[in-house]
């Protein structure tokens, strides 16, 4: 069942108040323990009302992963049209994953204890999530399609996908950062993108074709078994 869109002013501020206490409660209780009950009555709306805009807690949770991917979408857009230096736009962009969803961070460890699980229907690998995780690989596409880097053909098809991984183990290390301003994070961030772009570099040289090839099966072998 899809996610209902509002047709009015009253029904988008409906929508976001459900939105904004299923949040709240999430980190208040958790999200195991948030019934839609819960959500309705923080929110000021009926259960019914609830239910029309989100059939379930699941789809508030995909809710909010297309909240923070469009708040990622708008802080990264001025970056990406002005650079040209892949190192540049890689950092800025992963950097801003991690800006943009700070308001949430109680929040996303409350949600991640439920979404780690392979059964979950909210596992960013799942089918649920397919639709929003299309559109972070296409984002990293654009990343490195508008670069001037020169990439081999084989690593270039593989690498926006490659990319969404790596976005997905720096969310998951911040997650647990508890360093002052998750200053850890960032400068992981600095460290491994630097890392990544020297990397792309040296995979051009012909002494590393080999490998090369073994990587890309690898991370297609593993991508297959998701």
């Amino acid at each position: 069942m899809a996610i209902a869109t509002p047709k009015t002013r009253r029904g988008e501020t409906s929508r976001a108040a459900i939105l904004g206490a299923a949040l709240d409660l999430f980190q208040e209780r958790g999200y195991e323990a948030t019934t839609m009950r819960a959500i309705a009555d923080r929110a000021g709306v009926s259960l019914g009302s609830s239910y029309h805009y989100f059939p379930s807690k699941e789809h508030l949770v995909l809710e909010f992963y297309r909240h923070t991917h469009e708040l990622h979408l708008a802080a990264i857009a001025p970056l990406l049209g002005r650079e040209k230096d892949l190192a540049v736009r890689l950092r800025g962009t992963i950097r801003a994953v991690v800006v943009t969803c700070e308001p949430f961070h109680a929040v996303a460890g409350s949600i991640f204890s439920t979404v780690a699980n392979p059964a979950s229907p909210l596992n960013p690998f799942g089918g649920a999530a397919k639709p929003l995780r299309d559109e972070v690989v296409a984002l990293y596409d654009e990343v490195v399609r508008g670069s001037d880097a020169r990439i081999a053909s084989d690593i270039s098809e593989m690498l926006p996908l490659t990319l969404w991984l790596y976005q997905m183990a720096i969310l998951y290390f911040w997650i647990f950062d508890r360093s002052p301003g998750r200053l850890r994070t960032l400068e992981v961030i600095d460290e491994t993108t630097d890392l990544i772009v020297k990397l792309l570099g040296l995979a051009n040289l012909p002494v590393l074709r080999g490998s090369r090839k073994r990587l890309l099966g690898l991370i297609k072998s593993v991508v297959a078994s998701t």
